[in-house]
């Protein structure tokens, strides 16, 4: 029972990375897409391909597997930049099945249909993190975790943040203002690839094989059920979003009722989640994150009152004495 709850945490890490991803995309920019599994695969593959066949390490991978998802986010995102709402569902999702099928076909480099097979283990200073022994393999992927949010944390509150949330707003107001519509929305498809392309990485490295039914379209569907669920503009939410997404997939052999329960029964689920939480809960479990903006309201007041006030040291007993005038008058 022990491990069988770790192996729910280890996926709900992994399908966090891609929640991460999503939510930058939809939850902060306000784009729909629903290519999150292509990510993954580019993640997985570009791993497995480079441990197996060129013999790098896991850690060398990563920064490729992101570079390379993030290119191909840029490739997706310039031609779909006019495209909104369902059309750019469609797209996205079209690029994804594109991914799908070339590395089932591409025999000569993913071995098709086949996959690859025998992936090195995670090493570290020469330690074996075993995907058998899920305590160490678990650490590693909460500590990556964590540094993620906390990068994100830091770029949602940036320039780029505010830009990004003005856009999902209003993009015509935006770029009235001077945003640059066209170069957040291509850096937000960019990061939030990468990010993805993370999720492939400790995939490949978990379950040390990749295949092309891995990365199916329920897949993305699974990614934007957590987004939609925890939380939009809210990363702590997503991941609470993929925990609960991940304990509901594995629900049935939890309680043994996996012969009872036939496995397409959670794909049922998913759509039920999606349509309840948009028609009850369209903010999520915990909704969107408010952004504090008290000091720049404070620093506004202040300067607003020092240009207004300037020079009027009995300001405040004059305001005094007419609100004394006011309040004997009623």
């Amino acid at each position: 029972m022990l491990n069988f709850f770790l192996l729910i945490l280890i996926y709900t890490c992994i399908y966090a990375f891609m929640s991460l991803g999503q939510n930058l995309i939809t939850g902060y920019t306000g784009m729909l897409s629903l290519c999150a599994a292509g990510f993954f695969a580019i993640g997985s593959y570009t791993t497995a391909i480079l441990m197996t066949k060129f013999a790098w390490s896991w850690w060398s991978t990563v920064p490729v597997a992101i570079l390379l998802s993030a290119l191909l986010g840029v490739l997706i995102g310039l031609p779909t930049l006019r495209l909104k709402g369902d059309y750019l569902a469609i797209a996205t999702l079209g690029f994804a099945e594109i991914v799908r099928n070339v590395i089932n076909n591409w025999d000569a480099l993913t071995n098709g249909p086949m996959g690859i097979q025998r992936i090195p283990m995670i090493s570290f200073f020469g330690l074996k993190v075993s995907p058998y022994s899920k305590y160490g393999f678990l650490l590693l992927e909460v500590v990556l975790l964590a540094i993620c949010w906390f990068l994100l944390e830091r770029l949602v509150k940036s320039r780029m943040g505010r830009a990004l949330e003005a856009i999902r707003e209003d993009e015509i107001a935006a770029a009235s203002v001077g945003v640059n519509v066209t170069k957040y929305k291509v850096v937000s498809f960019a990061i939030g690839a990468g990010v993805s392309g993370i999720a492939g990485c400790l995939q490949a490295g978990f379950v040390l094989s990749v295949s092309p039914g891995s990365y199916v379209f329920m897949v993305s569907i699974m990614v934007l059920c957590t987004v939609v669920l925890g939380g939009m503009g809210n990363f702590l939410a997503v991941m609470l979003g993929a925990f609960i997404i991940q304990f509901i997939s594995y629900l049935p052999q939890l309680i043994g009722l996996s012969s009872v329960i036939p496995a397409q029964a959670k794909q049922i689920i998913f759509g039920l989640i999606l349509v309840i939480m948009m028609i009850y809960r369209p903010q999520g479990i915990l909704g969107r994150k408010k952004r504090d903006n008290s000091r720049a309201q404070a620093f506004y007041d202040q300067a607003n009152g020092d240009t207004r006030n300037a020079g009027r040291k009995d300001i405040g007993l004059e305001e005094s004495g007419a609100k004394c005038e006011e309040e004997g008058r009623v």
